[in-house]
């Protein structure tokens, strides 16, 4: 059975699984309406997950047919995966913020080989091993995932509050684990009478246990140098100045003390620059970073797709180091290094 928890309010969460992923599920938030129940996400498209999701909602006391529109925090296909599925069972609007709704555009125009072909360049770039770049350049393209996801139908405009009848929730653009990340903050006193500025859809950005992705933006047609991780920090202490009463994830579990958590993120990220600093007393290549860097487990035991990750986040830090003026490249260095300054 799909796990329902009821947060009071009207607002209930279901665990949708995620396939062959250690993070588990997504926490897909079920809010009421004057015109019906609205979700927040929806999960990966998959055949048990649409079962999950389904079952969830006959759980509540709905159904999918029932759904009357779909907020998405963000692009990621654990978030908005089922979106297109829920729209043609029920005409649920679907609404994203533009920057991610760029990119969803831009998934479903691109052809296969030009991502192939644009990630071999960038991992070459950074200084991946030939080892690791054969299969990108050996693959089929129809291998590659996730190039067709749902169009949305709405832009969720930041500052704003959504049109939810009956209900009270503005949108927060957080960037940084995406470029139109989004909170939704619910501007309603707390069911439990908690201290605090009502709750936070947070999905992806804040989470209680787990540090989310920083990676790089990436768009083949934009040669544009973007700071994702000092976007990120910059969201961060805004929602921290939410004072929400309440935190609720996409992964995990709801939580309290927001600001808490925000500072243990700023700290977190500052002591990894400092770290990566004393990794580049010597000229190191994005690629040669990520393998030095800690993570959860050795270098060695991290999976192929897992190592691409890696090297985007530590290439989102080089990126910060640089725009701090704490790091630079090396001048004719190819594939480029960088030093600490």
């Amino acid at each position: 059975m799909t796990q329902v928890y009821d947060h009071g309010g009207g607002v209930r969460s279901l665990q949708v699984p995620i396939p062959d992923n250690p993070l588990g599920h997504t926490l897909v938030y079920v809010v009421d309406t004057d015109r019906g129940p609205v979700l927040i996400d929806t999960g990966w498209d998959d055949p048990a997950s649409w079962d999950a999701l389904a079952e969830g909602l006959t759980a509540c006391g709905t159904s999918p047919e029932e759904i009357h529109g779909v907020v998405i925090t963000h692009h990621h296909p654990d978030h908005h995966g089922l979106s297109g599925q829920v729209r043609e069972a029920s005409g649920a609007w679907i609404a994203m913020h533009e920057a991610d709704g760029a990119i969803v555009r831009r998934a479903r125009s691109t052809r296969p080989e030009r991502w192939l072909t644009y990630m071999s360049a960038k991992l070459a770039a950074a200084g991946a091993p030939e080892d690791h770049l054969a299969p990108l350049r050996a693959a089929r393209p129809r291998s590659v995932p996730g190039l067709a996801p749902a169009l949305p139908d709405r832009e969720i405009v930041p500052g704003e509050l959504l049109a939810l009848p009956g209900r009270r929730l503005r949108a927060i653009w957080t960037p940084g684990h995406t470029p139109g990340h989004v909170c939704l903050h619910l501007e309603e006193a707390h069911p439990g009478r908690l201290p605090g500025h009502g709750r936070l859809f947070s999905g992806d950005h804040l989470l209680p246990e787990i540090t989310p992705h920083i990676g790089l933006y990436e768009d083949p047609d934009d040669a544009t140098v973007t700071d994702p991780l000092g976007d990120y920090l910059d969201s961060l202490e805004r929602v921290g100045r939410l004072a929400p009463a309440e935190v609720l994830p996409a992964h995990q579990h709801a939580f309290t003390d927001a600001a808490s958590r925000v500072r243990e993120l700023l700290t977190h990220h500052e002591d990894r620059l400092t770290g990566l600093l004393t990794l580049l007393t010597e000229p190191l290549t994005p690629w040669q970073l990520a393998e030095r860097m800690e993570w959860n487990r050795p270098w060695a035991q991290i999976p192929y797709g897992s190592r691409n990750i890696a090297v985007s986040e530590a290439e989102a830090h080089l990126r910060r180091l640089v725009k701090l003026g704490r790091a630079e490249a090396v001048a004719g260095s190819e594939p480029v290094t960088y030093m600490a300054v």
